[in-house]
């Protein structure tokens, strides 16, 4: 008896199999930045229009967890377009950096 078309089926169960698993893995992108506005306007808008493009492009944000600077204006724009934001914050900052109270996760 010839298996052939068993195999086979086999092969292409495997390869939606693999496209499946790929297709909802998270994307995920860890930013590091400051917790300062910094010197230049720009920073603040550019960090604006990075976080509406990675959550546009379901793309999720990892990043320092406060609510300040340039690290807090990237946090509010994913969130504010609908994205995933992962905070990773030491505990001993949490106070002194002000956690951001509306992530999606927060790792202290």
């Amino acid at each position: 008896m010839n298996h052939n078309w068993l195999q086979l089926i086999v092969a292409e169960s495997m390869k939606c199999a693999n496209s499946i698993r790929i297709s909802l893995m998270k994307k995920r992108l860890c930013v590091f930045c400051g917790a300062s506005s910094g010197n230049n306007p720009e920073y603040i808008k550019v960090a604006k229009a990075l976080g509406a493009l990675m959550a546009s492009n379901q793309i999720g944000l990892v990043y320092g967890g406060a609510t300040i600077g340039v690290m807090g204006a990237i946090a509010d724009s994913v969130l504010s377009n609908g994205g995933e934001v992962i905070g990773v914050i030491p505990e001993h900052l949490v106070n002194y950096e002000i956690a951001h109270k509306n992530l999606t996760e927060i790792h202290i």
